[in-house]
């Protein structure tokens, strides 16, 4: 198993010590360097490549939040830290998880493992044939943004293209991994790791706007 290089930024000592001793417990996480702001951090990262990085967001210098707003080409992220009020703003950026302290080893583990599965689809480049206009499109699951239901078609909406293919959204669901996509709706289907920002009752993917139903509401923000 390929191990995920990770970083870890916390003004706090004690929780450097507790999010690298979890990250031990973890085969394919390797802590590879703590900091304890987020120059630090700028330094490590101009020098080496990483894959992970937990983020705490109330630390002196700079925070978190601000930090993430500068931060190009950025790895995963997850979030940690003691403040719930900020989670919908972090997912704004490349952030895949939201921890809040103090951090149960239960609920960091489903986190890690939600990054290592993202690592895991990412890196096999996944792909999928669509019937449309009477031929067979390959499309990379890593590119799709969105699938919306049209009575007994389907639009999907990529980074590329926009396409139209004679299936149920059902069925469509059923060929996506479950770990990267989430219905928002009865008739839409988003990649959780193209949401931009998420308002209100709405996902929004680009200039896209993507209903939230009320029934799917709670289900999609415990995702998040």
């Amino acid at each position: 198993m390929n191990q995920l290089n990770c970083l870890i930024i916390d003004d706090e000592p004690i929780a450097r010590k507790g999010l690298s001793d979890y990250c031990e417990e973890i085969s394919f996480l390797n802590v590879v360097a703590l900091c304890k702001n987020v120059l630090q951090a700028n330094h490590y990262l101009e020098k080496n490549q990483i894959d992970l990085i937990f983020l705490d967001i109330n630390m002196p210098i700079q925070s978190g939040i601000d930090w993430l707003k500068d931060l190009k080409n950025s790895p995963s992220i997850i979030m940690t830290t003691a403040y719930e009020s900020y989670a919908l703003e972090s997912f704004s950026y490349n952030v895949l998880d939201y921890l809040v302290k103090p951090i149960s080893f239960e609920r960091f583990f489903k986190a890690a493992n939600k990054v290592n599965n993202y690592h895991h689809h990412k890196a096999k480049n996944e792909v999928l044939f669509l019937k449309s206009e009477k031929q067979l499109k390959k499309i990379n699951v890593n590119d799709i943004l969105f699938a919306e239901a049209m009575q007994n078609y389907i639009k999907v909406v990529t980074t590329i293209e926009v396409i139209i293919t004679h299936i149920s959204l059902k069925k469509f669901k059923e060929q996506l991994p479950d770990d990267n996509f989430i219905q928002t709706h009865k008739s839409y289907i988003v990649s959780k790791h193209k949401v931009d920002k998420i308002i209100d009752n709405q996902i929004v993917i680009k200039d896209h706007k993507i209903p939230i139903s009320v029934r799917l509401k709670r289900k999609v923000l415990d995702n998040f």
